[in-house]
């Protein structure tokens, strides 16, 4: 998973953007990567509730930390209110 992650931070810099598939484990000790699923989605572990929207704020700060962008860089283009996100992190090329 490290291997892919690096691909997406690299691809962030040379493009400006990368888009992935996460699936969020919610209520969990911590958030963290966890695992990689068979199609390349990122499982990651979120230690918010599921409910308002506080899962999907930790997920965009813990992604714009990781990725070391700022939190409204980080977007959620599909799955706001499912467990399988489309994330899309954006950062201009210097």
């Amino acid at each position: 998973m490290k291997e892919l992650l690096e691909k997406y931070k690299s691809e962030l810099q040379k493009n400006g953007k990368v888009i992935f598939k996460i699936k969020v484990i919610a209520k969990a000790e911590k958030t963290a990567f966890k695992d990689l699923m068979s199609d390349n989605t990122i499982k990651l572990a979120v230690a918010q509730v599921a409910e308002k929207g506080k899962a999907n704020t930790a997920i965009c700060a813990f992604l714009a930390k990781e990725f070391d962008v700022k939190k409204t860089d980080v977007s959620i283009l599909s799955g706001k209110s499912a467990p399988v996100k489309l994330i899309q992190i954006t950062k201009e090329k210097i």
